[in-house]
């Protein structure tokens, strides 16, 4: 990754997210098609099977099947959706089982920068460049969903501005600012905690969220010197040795956290910090819906995690995450694509998306932008963000298992680190 080319992409990026503002309507049309994409009627019943790693959101794809399966019936077919939201820690293996079983989703979610091209170079993803939806797509956010040989494969739900989340209350009540450095992190933790604040709240229930500290440190270190880790890691010739230094806000982030970290989950950790529990947590802002459901009145933003005491480093992250693909092998693609498309309606798409509290990703997105994207925006326009790196899933799930031991104390620095090279190591070999 080209040091510049990597800044042009990020700004570019947060440019076209936040444009837009006002709320559109999210509900359907009598008689209306917002596919854009008639599938005409068949004259018999069709389940289509929706497989999407985000059981948060169940109240919210529960509406967006009803809709869909109401303009289907619109167009004189029947539709059933079958609606799968398995935890995200799970999520990755139970897809890869009822793919080589052949009983795979019509529509599944992956990640789109650590899934899309693996799973497009397996032949399971289907071809959707011609589908209504795509010229709708803000430039890099397509960029993020189109394969080197140029097919774009996914409907991207979910981008996001990221690093850690703070409590703005709490930093004003102390007069804190941000910092910039892991040494001011250490001296906002250690002032909150002389005011009987738990500094960072630790939720590590669930492999995913410790996991986060790693793509926050590579694309850091990168961004500051190391550009070409990735390109190494491909190729058997780097070692995670060299991200050493995550561990240094790792060790600060549990030194200062709240008790139980093994036995609190996303959820639980969005309730605690809804709650005031703590001042800081290690997560992204995907959990805004969550943590405004517990606290209506919450006042939170997003700020960059520092890695070390270069203030150079300390970088917002910007990644298109949730995408969803419809599976090449899938009986009923003509509804699936059709689903697709709704998802990405003019008619419809803005209110789904509003609701999620994601953020735009396409032309039909008119909804006001979030105060958390516009702290991030902030970051980005002074040059200080990167795009997510390209982290292979196996790797990502290595080291939430690995960090979770090292939390306990079962595995040292270097076994971890150890088990992270091996597993990249493992990944080239399948994958070249």
């Amino acid at each position: 990754m080209k040091k510049t080319t990597s800044l042009m992409m990020s700004l570019t990026l947060v440019a076209a997210l936040l444009a837009g503002c006002g709320t559109s309507n999210s509900g359907t049309s009598s008689n209306s098609d917002p596919t854009g994409s008639n599938v005409g009627s068949t004259g018999k019943s069709v389940t289509l099977k929706v497989f999407i790693a985000q059981p948060r959101f169940k109240e919210q794809y529960d509406k967006l099947a009803a809709d869909f399966t109401a303009m289907m019936k619109e167009q004189n077919r029947d539709v059933t959706i079958q609606l799968e939201l398995p935890n995200t820690d799970n999520a990755a293996q139970i897809l890869k089982t009822r793919l080589a079983s052949n009983d795979a989703p019509d529509v599944f979610s992956l990640h789109a920068i650590n899934e899309l091209p693996t799973f497009h170079k397996a032949g399971y993803l289907e071809d959707l460049s011609d589908q209504p939806f795509v010229d709708s797509l803000l430039e890099d956010v397509r960029k993020s969903v189109t394969t080197t040989d140029g097919k774009v494969v996914g409907v991207p739900l979910e981008t996001m501005s990221w690093g850690y989340l703070y409590n703005k209350d709490i930093f004003e009540q102390y007069n804190l600012e941000v910092p910039n450095t892991v040494t001011e992190l250490r001296e906002i933790a250690e002032q909150l905690q002389s005011h009987d604040v738990t500094p960072f709240l630790l939720s590590y229930k669930e492999s995913w969220i410790p996991q986060l500290v790693l793509p926050l440190a590579v694309g850091a270190l990168m961004k500051t010197g190391n550009e070409d880790f990735i390109d190494r890691m491909n190729k058997d010739e780097g070692s995670f040795q060299e991200m050493k230094e995550m561990f240094t806000v790792m060790d600060l982030i549990n030194e200062y956290g709240t008790d139980r970290a093994l036995e609190v989950g996303g959820d639980d950790g969005a309730a605690k910090f809804a709650a005031g529990e703590a001042a800081m947590w290690l997560q992204g802002p995907w959990y805004a819906e969550t943590i405004l459901k517990s606290n209506p009145d919450m006042n939170f933003g997003v700020a960059p995690l520092p890695i070390n005491d270069d203030p150079n480093a300390t970088l917002i992250n910007l990644s298109a995450s949730t995408t969803l693909a419809v599976s090449q092998s899938s009986k009923n693609k003509d509804v699936a694509k059709a689903f697709l498309n709704f998802v990405m309606s003019e008619e419809y798409s803005s209110g789904l998306f509003e609701s999620l509290m994601f953020n735009p990703t396409a032309t039909v997105h008119t909804y006001k932008s979030y105060p958390w994207v516009d702290d991030a925006t902030v970051y980005v326009k002074a040059g200080k963000a990167y795009q997510d790196p390209s982290i292979p899933q196996a790797v990502k799930d290595e080291v939430g298992k690995g960090l979770q031991s090292y939390f306990a104390g079962q595995m040292t620095q270097d076994e971890v680190l150890d088990a992270l090279d091996k597993a990249w190591k493992s990944f080239n070999k399948v994958n070249q």
